[in-house]
């Protein structure tokens, strides 16, 4: 019997002892969520989009968030990126100009959730989640817009001459997804439509230079004006109603800033990517280092048209759902920039 005691002893021991060097799997943290932005808010547009995400899951969750902005100022890019990094457990961050500090945090710091939004940064340690929108779809819509309105005579003040034009901030290569895509939206309706392009150098946070670029093209008897250029482009709606004639904007909804003016607004929801991301974070289905595309078919990119002024024929807003739906559908293919 003691023998017996003895050996049901030890297994006891041996048990417990192998129980003890189990690893145990501790979920991260996600309780701090950081903004970090290479821009500022106060944009009507893409970064408002996001900072509207931002509220969202702090409302939904219970969550402490902070929004970081760095004015496209490149000497707050690295104090900023270190500061979200150091107060939060989860960091969506808008990396433009920065992308080299943004893999080298992220490899010092693999416990971290690092949410990079608009293009693909890729670090060493396959920590950081890319978001990258299929803008060139819902771009193509806007050409598609911008090209039946101007070839609408019944459409107020639109004259005979086929041309529309667009504003873009820079000569980068989202901006430019924008903007080669418009242009195909365009030439689908009719290639004998001409696109007069003015592109700024880095400015997206000055609407008077966006209303006089956008002057400059319904000088150039421009009927429409897509504007690709954040707070610069609000300028280019201005320009619109001060002319009669018609703009485009960019990313939320901006039809009623200058009601009667704006027919359209390509959206790209960053605080429904955010939403998005930040759900799977929380149920635990996020995986880190992935690349994910948002396009027509989430629901993230799109154009609008619904507005307090309705200034589109029913026909051209039928003819646009039209297209949207073959996108949609897979059977019309726009072609993407890169």
């Amino acid at each position: 019997m003691k023998r017996m005691m003895c050996a049901l002893l030890a297994l006891m021991l041996v048990t417990l002892s192998f129980a003890g060097c189990k690893p145990t799997t501790t979920a991260p943290k996600t309780d701090k969520v950081v903004f970090l932005i290479n821009g500022a808010l106060g944009d009507n547009a893409f970064y408002d989009s996001g900072q509207k995400g931002i509220d969202n899951i702090k409302s939904q969750y219970g969550v402490e968030t902070r929004t970081i902005e760095c004015n496209f100022d490149a000497g707050k890019y690295d104090p900023g990126l270190e500061a979200a990094t150091q107060y939060s457990d989860v960091v969506f961050v808008i990396s433009y100009a920065f992308e080299d500090s943004l893999k080298a945090m992220a490899d010092k710091y693999p416990e971290k959730i690092f949410v990079n939004i608009d293009t693909i940064v890729e670090n060493s340690k396959s920590t950081i989640t890319s978001i990258k929108y299929i803008e060139e779809e819902s771009a193509f819509l806007a050409g598609v817009c911008a090209g039946l309105t101007t070839t609408d005579m019944s459409i107020k003040n639109i004259n005979a001459d086929k041309i529309v034009g667009v504003v873009a901030a820079a000569d980068d290569p989202v901006v430019m997804a924008f903007v080669k895509a418009y242009e195909d939206g365009v030439h689908y309706i009719d290639p004998a439509i001409k696109v007069e392009r003015v592109v700024l150098a880095g400015i997206w946070d000055d609407p008077a230079k966006g209303k006089q670029a956008a002057l400059s093209l319904y000088d150039k008897k421009c009927d429409v004006v897509f504007q690709v250029a954040a707070a610069t482009g609000l300028g280019v709606l201005q320009a619109a109603k001060e002319r009669g004639l018609y703009a485009i904007g960019v990313d939320t909804n901006q039809n009623d800033i200058e009601p009667g003016y704006v027919i359209a607004s390509d959206i790209k929801d960053v605080g429904k990517t955010i939403e998005d991301v930040y759900k799977t974070i929380k149920d635990g289905t996020y995986k880190p280092g992935q690349v994910i595309k948002y396009g027509m078919k989430t629901g993230t990119v799109d154009l609008v048209t619904t507005a307090s002024v309705q200034v589109l024929p029913q026909s051209v807003l039928d003819r646009i759902s039209e297209v949207r739906q073959q996108i949609v559908d897979g059977t019309l293919t726009v072609t993407k920039y890169q």
